[in-house]
């Protein structure tokens, strides 16, 4: 549909209401949730709001207001159709648009569990013999619970404990019974069987049985299609999970910045944002596809996780903040009780705000109908020293969140104005100044001048030296920089470094040995300076 027509195009679009359109003068959340679930129910439809029951034009703008009510009416909704909210403009009038899709699989439920179809321009719902059939016809047989092969015998010991310890479970006579009702198991007159979730967690090598469930690691040197160096992470999902992710840690390694006499080491990307990105790969993807597994790409500007299957229904790339619905709920409620992956509705939120409390790109998502792709920037208008800095002041408790780019930008030798700041950081005159006042308090602006001719500027500030992965000759060299300001301890070494105790005195101890330290005191009073 376009996003703009005229008035005629738009009387010859919507004569009327009917099977596939509905009007709505305003924004009755109930209402709407009805129409989108009749929908989804049905064959799909339009919501027109800001038009009168007789097609008049009243108009309806898309502003935060309306998108926050939308987005509360549709999540109350159960298992919608996909959807897309956006605003139309007739000539000169706009109005707020719901595109709903039929839903593909299973059904579409309100709030209060009624199961409402569209017949004309009415919102019916189903009851006695039509609801039953209804459901009969439309009811979603999820693949993860189906009998995988695997029987319990092939159970691995290891993997059985696992998943008893993961749920809090004894590993008893009783755990059949408990894993039954977790969809993990079905029993059967012979052998209880495994089901595809129960193959994916107690069996030590699913592969044999469910084909290519594993991850798959590329690494590209360049932006070309041949890659150099390929790997397999199999076993049960836990371990998938947690291997790709330390190996890929490990691929990316970090950057290591010198803030004044502090060490500060920044992730290319962080390791929640990894571990999320691979849980919800393996957690989500669809298993009936047994040719393909998840596929990660470590390239030069950006890490991809590739998840075969489109995003469950009613998610799509637009609403993934607001919308949830797992594929594999066993899967998932499983993984969760390893703590490898976000509660439901978070794991999205918590990608997007690690990468930028990295001050990272953010980032996107795309659904192009056979797999989803995570794309994980490589990339930053923020250089390590700034990024180092920047988090440096944040572990103190000093600044906000919306503060970070303020600061980069007076790192880089801006003079900043309430009106600069509030074109920044698109927020009002009082929140900029108080970002700004917030900012001289904690010592990190200087402000000249009063009122409206007020300007900042950042304060002098530790001198900040990028290295890559420090070794102890770096660390050698903070240690006689700061014996060379007087008697040096343990604790002191610590703080300016960020290694721990057993860490700081091996370094001490092979300092001592080459002759750059001496050591002098006994027990707590131990202290280190240079030679004269």
């Amino acid at each position: 549909m376009p996003k703009r027509m005229s008035l005629t195009e738009f009387r010859a679009a919507f004569p009327g209401e009917g099977q596939h359109i509905e009007f709505k003068q305003g924004l009755p959340e109930e209402k709407i949730q009805e129409a989108v679930v009749a929908f989804s129910n049905s064959d799909g439809g339009v919501i027109l709001i800001g038009v009168g029951p007789d097609g008049s034009l009243h108009g309806r703008r898309l502003d935060g207001e309306a998108t926050a009510r939308l987005h509360r009416a549709l999540t109350r909704a159960r298992d919608p159709g996909r959807y897309e909210i956006f605003e139309l403009l007739v000539e000169e009038t706009p109005l707020t648009v719901v595109a709903v899709a039929r839903r593909r699989e299973g059904f579409s439920q309100t709030a209060n569990g009624r199961v409402l179809v569209r017949k004309a321009a009415m919102n019916e719902p189903l009851m006695g013999f039509d609801l039953s059939d209804f459901i009969t016809r439309r009811a979603l047989a999820r693949f993860e619970i189906t009998e995988s092969g695997a029987v319990w015998q092939d159970v691995d010991d290891i993997c059985r404990r696992s998943v008893a310890e993961a749920w809090n479970w004894p590993d008893d006579e009783n755990l059949i019974d408990r894993l039954t009702e977790k969809g993990l198991v079905r029993k059967r007159r012979t052998e209880p069987a495994l089901t595809v979730a129960g193959a994916l967690y107690l069996l030590a090598e699913p592969q044999r049985v469910l084909g290519k469930s594993y991850v798959e690691i590329f690494r590209y040197g360049d932006s070309g299609n041949a890659y150099d160096k390929r790997l397999e992470v199999t076993g049960p999902l836990p371990r998938q999970v947690e291997e790709t992710t330390r190996l890929v840690v490990d691929e990316l390694g970090s950057d290591m910045v010198i803030v004044g006499l502090k060490r500060v080491e920044l992730p290319r990307i962080p390791v929640e944002v990894l571990r999320e990105a691979v849980a919800n790969a393996v957690a989500h993807r669809t298993y009936e596809n047994h040719r393909s597994p998840v596929r990660l790409e470590i390239r030069p500007d950006a890490i991809k996780v590739i998840s075969p299957g489109p995003l469950p229904e009613p998610v799509t790339v637009q609403n993934l903040r607001e919308q949830n619905a797992p594929r594999n709920m066993t899967v998932i409620s499983t993984l969760r009780r390893y703590r490898l992956a976000e509660d439901a509705g978070r794991g999205i939120d918590v990608m997007q705000d690690s990468m930028e409390a990295h001050l990272l790109d953010p980032p996107h998502f795309i659904d192009d109908g056979s797999c989803v792709t995570v794309v994980l920037p490589r990339t930053s208008a923020v250089t390590p020293e700034e990024r180092a800095w920047v988090q440096e002041v944040e572990s103190k408790g000093e600044i906000r969140g919306s503060d970070r780019v303020v600061l980069v930008h007076a790192m880089r030798g801006a003079v900043l104005t309430n009106r600069s700041v509030r074109d920044l950081l698109q927020v009002d005159s009082v929140d900029a100044r108080n970002c700004l006042q917030r900012l001289r308090d904690a010592g990190l602006l200087m402000q000249s001048g009063e009122r409206g001719g007020a300007n900042y500027a950042l304060a002098p500030q530790p001198a900040i030296t990028l290295r890559r992965h420090a070794g102890p000759a770096e660390f050698t060299q903070l240690v006689l920089q700061l014996a060379a300001e007087g008697p040096v301890t343990n604790r002191q070494v610590r703080e300016h470094t960020g290694l721990d105790r057993v860490q700081v005195t091996s370094l001490l101890n092979r300092m001592v040995q080459a002759g750059n330290l001496l050591r002098r005191g006994e027990r707590k009073g131990i202290h280190y300076i240079m030679p004269s």
